[in-house]
């Protein structure tokens, strides 16, 4: 009896260490996902979504949108946009990025201050 509880307990903890080591890994959310409530993301994300606008006064600054938003062609959409700061790469209104960082609140809003950004694709957004 002692020794089948020594095996369960291994096999138990051998699947908690797995999940542990597996369940590290980044989700990856949508704009949408985030936009509502961006103060409650206080460890690091990755976010998936599409360039829409760059900030005045500082180029490394863009408005994301989800690419949800994509679908919608008539000119009075309300697009929802989350600030992500990518230094030191120009990005282009209709990237489709994939970037992750932490979300911190600034004087004005919050941003996700972006470790890495990759461009998935590029979209043509407008006319």
């Amino acid at each position: 009896m002692k020794h089948s509880i020594i095996k369960v307990f291994v096999y138990l903890s051998f699947v908690a260490i797995v999940g542990l080591v597996t369940g590290c890994k980044d989700d990856v959310f949508q704009v949408n996902d985030v936009v509502s409530d961006p103060g409650a993301f206080s460890k690091p994300l990755t976010l998936e979504g599409v360039v829409y606008a760059h900030a005045q006064g500082d180029t490394s600054i863009v408005g994301v949108m989800d690419k949800k938003e994509l679908q919608c062609t008539t000119p009075n959409c309300n697009k929802a946009l989350l600030a992500v700061k990518a230094p030191g790469q120009q990005l282009s209104v209709g990237d489709e990025i994939k970037a992750s960082g932490t979300i911190v609140k600034e004087s004005w809003g919050y941003v996700l201050k972006a470790d890495d950004v990759k461009v998935v694709t590029k979209h043509k957004i407008g006319a």
